[in-house]
Parts: C-alpha cells; sequence; structure tokens
C-alpha cells in the first residue's frame, strides 16, 4: 500500500472475510496474501510503475487543455449569440462584447493549429496601447476607445482581455484562462492634439485588423501602417488654420447680426489672437494661458471700434471672436464620457472645458473692464438682431462649419457632408426658436440630436468615426452671444444678471452635448447591430 492509503483508518469493511480466530496462529506462508494476477516469485518487471504522487483536489488535470476547455462558467440563460458579420461597424460588434461580463462573452471559433506560433502578447498589447493612445489624444470617446482596443486584441486571438481609459491613462489586462496569470501593460498619454485625419486613418486601421474576411495583418505590418500614421504630416498647412479661425469668427458674427465691417473685424481679431496663442505655444506656456491671450485681440478691436464711435455692434465682433474659442469639442466628448458611465474621464474633460472657458473669461473680462472704464458704452442689455436675415445665418452656420472642420484637421471628403449637416442644424434651431418660439435651450437640444444622428449615420455608412461629422456641425449652436453678455454684465457690476447670462450658456453648452449623445444612442437603438441581446447587455445598473 502508499503512505496515503497507510494514513487511511481500517475499517471493519477492509478486513479478510476468513480471518482466523483469536488465539490461532497462522504459519508465515498462510499469512501471506496472494492474488490471481500477481506475478510469480522471481519474475521481475522490465519497467516498474512508479507510484503516483498524491496531488492536490485544486490542481489542474494531466490530461486538461486551456484551449480546448468549454467556457468556464455558464449564465443560467445561457450564452448569448452574437453576430459578428462584417456587414456591421466593428465599434457595434466590439462595444457588444465590452459590455457583456468576461464569463458570458462568447468565445471565438477556434482555427486549426498551424506550426507557426502568434505573436508574442506582450508586443500585441503594445500595439493596442498606442492605437488607443492616438484614439484618446484625438479626442475620442473613452468607450469607443475601449471598443477599439478591444477590437485589437480579439483579432490576435487574446479575447480574453479588459481594456480601461481614464483620462491621461490606458491599461489593458490579458489572462489566458482561469489557472494562468495575468500579463498587464499601461501606457500614459502625454499630448493632445486635434487631427481628425489621423483619426481616421486609425478606424481604417482598426477595421481592417478586425475585418474577418480579408486578409489578416501581420503584427509588423500592423505597426507598419501605425509608423506611418503617426508621420503622416496635417494635412492643411498652418497659413490655412489661421485664416480659417479668422473665416470662422466673421462668420459666428454675421449669424448673431453683424454686417461687412463687423466681419472684418471679427476676422482679424481671431486671426491675430490665433497667432498670439500659437506663439505662446511655443514658447512652452500651458493651454490656460493660450485661450487667455487668443481671447484678448476680437475683445481688443470691439472695444475699440465702440471707442471710435464707428458704427458698428461691438457685441457682434466680440461675439465672434469668444466662438472661436469655445472648446465644443471637449464638451461634447466630456458629457458623452459620463453618460456612458465612465464618469472619472467625463470629471477630468470636463474639468479641462472649465479651465478653458475660465481663460477666456479672463481675456475678455480684462479688456472690457479697462473697456468700460475708457467710457466705451456698451448695452449688456442689447439684444443681437439675427431673426430677420434667415438666409444669411444659414450661409454663415454653413461657412462656420467648413472653416471649424479645417480646424479640425478633417479629410476633405468629410468636409462637404459636415457643411450641410451643420447647416440643417441651424435650420432647425431657427425654425423652432424664431418661428416656434420654443424656448433656445429645448431648440439647441433637438438639433443638437438631429446632428448627433446624422452624424452617427454618415459613420456608419463609412465605418469611421462620427467625430468628424458631428463635431464642425455643432459650431453655430455654441452659446458666444450669451457668454459675451455674463461676461460684459460682470465688468459693469451686475453680478446677478451676468451670472443668470452664464448659466444660460451653461445650459446651452450642456443641451448640445445631451443632444449629440441622444441622437447617436437613438440611431443605435432602432438600427439593426446584429445581436438581440445588445441592449440587455448594455444595462450597468438599475440604481441600486
Amino acid at each position: 500500500m502508499t503512505d496515503a492509503e497507510d494514513r487511511k483508518p481500517q475499517s471493519d469493511e477492509a478486513r479478510m472475510a476468513f480471518m482466523p480466530p483469536a488465539g490461532v496462529e497462522v504459519g508465515e506462508s498462510e499469512s501471506e496474501t496472494t492474488s490471481e494476477f500477481a506475478l510469480p516469485k522471481g519474475l521481475d518487471a522490465l519497467h516498474p510503475p512508479a507510484p503516483e504522487s498524491e496531488g492536490s483536489a485544486f490542481s489542474t488535470p494531466s490530461a486538461y487543455s486551456v484551449e480546448d476547455a468549454p467556457p468556464a462558467f455558464t449564465p443560467p440563460g445561457g450564452i448569448p449569440m452574437v453576430s459578428l458579420t462584417k456587414d456591421l461597424p466593428w465599434q457595434d460588434r466590439m462595444r457588444t462584447m465590452l459590455r457583456m461580463p468576461v464569463t458570458e462573452r462568447p468565445a471565438p471559433e477556434r482555427m486549426p493549429r498551424v506550426e507557426e506560433e502568434g505573436p508574442a502578447v506582450p508586443r500585441v498589447l503594445d500595439l493596442t496601447l498606442r492605437i488607443g493612445e492616438l484614439l484618446l489624444a484625438g479626442g475620442e470617446g473613452a468607450e469607443d476607445v475601449e471598443a477599439a482596443m478591444f477590437a485589437v486584441c480579439r483579432s490576435y486571438g487574446l479575447d480574453r482581455c479588459e481594456p480601461n481609459v481614464t483620462f491621461t491613462l490606458l491599461s489593458i489586462s490579458y489572462q489566458p484562462s482561469l489557472v494562468d496569470d495575468p500579463v498587464s501593460a499601461a501606457r500614459t498619454v502625454r499630448r493632445r492634439g486635434t487631427d481628425y485625419t489621423r483619426l481616421a486613418a486609425v478606424y481604417r486601421l482598426v477595421d481592417d485588423l478586425s475585418d474577418p474576411e480579408s486578409h489578416h495583418l501581420s503584427l509588423e505590418e500592423a505597426y507598419g501602417r501605425l509608423a506611418e500614421i503617426r508621420r503622416n504630416r496635417h494635412p492643411y498647412p498652418t497659413w490655412v488654420l489661421t485664416g480659417a479661425s479668422g473665416l470662422l469668427a466673421g462668420a459666428a458674427s454675421v449669424l448673431v447680426g453683424g454686417d461687412v465691417i463687423v466681419f472684418v473685424a471679427a476676422m482679424l481679431g481671431a486671426m491675430l489672437g490665433d497667432r498670439l496663442a500659437w506663439l505662446c505655444a511655443g514658447r512652452g506656456l500651458p493651454e490656460f494661458y493660450q485661450f487667455t491671450v487668443a481671447a484678448m485681440p476680437p475683445a481688443a478691436i470691439g472695444i475699440a471700434l465702440t471707442l471710435a464711435h464707428v458704427d458698428v455692434k461691438a457685441s457682434a465682433v466680440i461675439t465672434g471672436g469668444l466662438f472661436a474659442l469655445l472648446p465644443g469639442r471637449a464638451l461634447v466628448a466630456g458629457v458623452q464620457d459620463g453618460l456612458t458611465g465612465f464618469y472619472i474621464t467625463a470629471s477630468a474633460r470636463l474639468l479641462e472645458v472649465l479651465y478653458f472657458f475660465v481663460g477666456i473669461v479672463v481675456g475678455v473680462l480684462v479688456i472690457l473692464y479697462f473697456g468700460v472704464n475708457l467710457g466705451a458704452k456698451l448695452d449688456p442689455d442689447a439684444a443681437l438682431n439675427i431673426s430677420d436675415r434667415p438666409s444669411w445665418q444659414i450661409g454663415a452656420s454653413m461657412l462656420l462649419s467648413l472653416t471649424f472642420a479645417v480646424l479640425l484637421q478633417q479629410e476633405r471628403h468629410t468636409v462637404l457632408a459636415v457643411t450641410l449637416n451643420g447647416g440643417v442644424a441651424w435650420v432647425v434651431y431657427g425654425a423652432l426658436h424664431y418661428a416656434g418660439d420654443l424656448s433656445p435651450v429645448a431648440s439647441t437640444a433637438v438639433a443638437a440630436g438631429l446632428v448627433g444622428l446624422f452624424g452617427q449615420l454618415m459613420a456608419r455608412y463609412r465605418f469611421a468615426s462620427a467625430l468628424p461629422y458631428t463635431t464642425a456641425a455643432i459650431g453655430p449652436l455654441l452659446p458666444g452671444s450669451a457668454t459675451y453678455f455674463g461676461l460684459l454684465s460682470i465688468a459693469q457690476n451686475k453680478v446677478d444678471a451676468g451670472l443668470v447670462s452664464l448659466a444660460t450658456a451653461a445650459s446651452l453648452a450642456m443641451a448640445i452635448a445631451i443632444g449629440v449623445n441622444l441622437g447617436s444612442e437613438i440611431s443605435r437603438l432602432f438600427l439593426r447591430i446584429g445581436s438581440p441581446e445588445k441592449r440587455r447587455a448594455a444595462k450597468r445598473t438599475r440604481g441600486f
């Protein structure tokens, strides 16, 4: 018997049935029990079997294979079927998987083994983090960044991975099985830049990696394409960006009631502010001071025209300059992250928006304070006459969206679509607010909702990001006039009226962000996304 059997207590059933009575001695030959399967004496086995070592009840069996094992846990309702067909964007396919727990995600079909081994797990995770870094630095929402990272890992066979995105940190963890140690990697986002052309190139790379029907890209090919994306220069030179900034401010001034002189003045102020901001950026000043300096020239030109008794609307000049600085892109991304459950990232983005807004406030307030003390007659109660020129406003809104798209470094084939989307947004806003007497907040929310809906539809058609089709289109809806009148009231010691106007501006900004996100979610709600379990898998909490 083995040592383990020696430690076990002998029961009565384990004894021989024909035991001799007590007191009866048994000979030596009779005391040995034999079996008919025992080897005869004198015959030795060639290879006696080694005794089996006593292991733990939780150890992995020797015949167990992790790759061929069934799922570790089966949900009570069964594993949901998820269609991963090519006719659906990879964002929807990966978002469906991400919103499920790891144990409920359907494993990909096992391909027959080949002699060559797959790529190393750390290299796949590094590629995933680099792709996520470009997306997050370009302003993409946290949920879409996680979906892209999950798509890259899954394309190389790493289906049990968990990406995590915050405002400046990307991390990902991969666990081959429940009995293997996980592998984790992280990367910090140091620099941010707005380049939607680069963003679209990264989306095409992820689409090619996640396409099961196309030729699968090797890890070296994916690294090569990623290096080309990083090396590509911006599609528009610096002088074009400066001119686009001026045209944006001029179009915004016409949108709020300005004439030709106001258009030129707002354009010159915005271009001067843009050049000063670039100068500050070259000296290494933080973005807070860049926004402060960029907000001063439009306000200074408006004050100068007022002091010179030129018959122009100084408020339209200053408002046009503010349109070129309001951080609508960061605001929409921050609210979208909050609505999708990424509260830490949303808080950081909204705090960034707050700092930018405070920088604009400081720059404009400094100029307004000196202008009021010098005798500039600025009336915060003056209403902007913007309702009696609908054709001019529609043209100005489309020009504003076009120049905004150029500032965002969008691809040229997307500029026309976003320009039309911005014109539709202003038409809807004007019809609801001026013709229908609806409140500006509600009108802005409805118009922004249509922007998000149309942008998501165009993005799904091209399997691309929705940001190039929505961000520039919300430009005409930004609360530039409410921000200016609030700052002017504060500069004239009318703090209560100023805070009310700034609160209205904040409400309009939130209406824009929520409307864009709601429009995107409506498109995902009613359009086919490939799985009847999609909405069920999207549930996160019931409030308790």
